[in-house]
């Protein structure tokens, strides 16, 4: 089973501007038919509330599509805001992208 992965390498601060183009991104990606979606957060530097929000509308729109939706190397800043917020529980999150590569795309081949 070949499954579509998009990476998106998101930088800077993820505020409500970046996260409003987040949202139409993502729901381009899920319109064209990826079943995964990996958001690479290794040079974004911070996130506010605005920013979360997007976040979690952007796994709403994954799963809608029954897509899976994944973060990976997210800055101990962003870590914190997500155990803080119980983010962690909600999005599955990976050192960086090989991790993500030997545990997630390794099992669906």
């Amino acid at each position: 089973m070949n499954m579509s992965v998009t990476v998106l390498e998101l930088s800077g601060i993820l505020d409500g501007i970046r996260g409003n183009e987040l949202r139409r991104e993502v729901s381009t990606i899920v319109e064209n038919g990826a079943d995964i979606l990996l958001l690479d957060l290794k040079e974004v530097k911070f996130i506010d509330s605005s920013g979360l929000g997007a976040l979690v509308s952007a796994m709403q729109m994954v799963r809608k599509a029954n897509g899976k939706l994944f973060v990976c190397s997210i800055s101990d800043q962003v870590r914190m805001l997500f155990e803080l917020t119980k983010m962690d529980r909600i999005f599955q999150t990976f050192a960086d992208q090989e991790e993500f590569n030997r545990q997630v795309l390794a099992r669906q081949n």
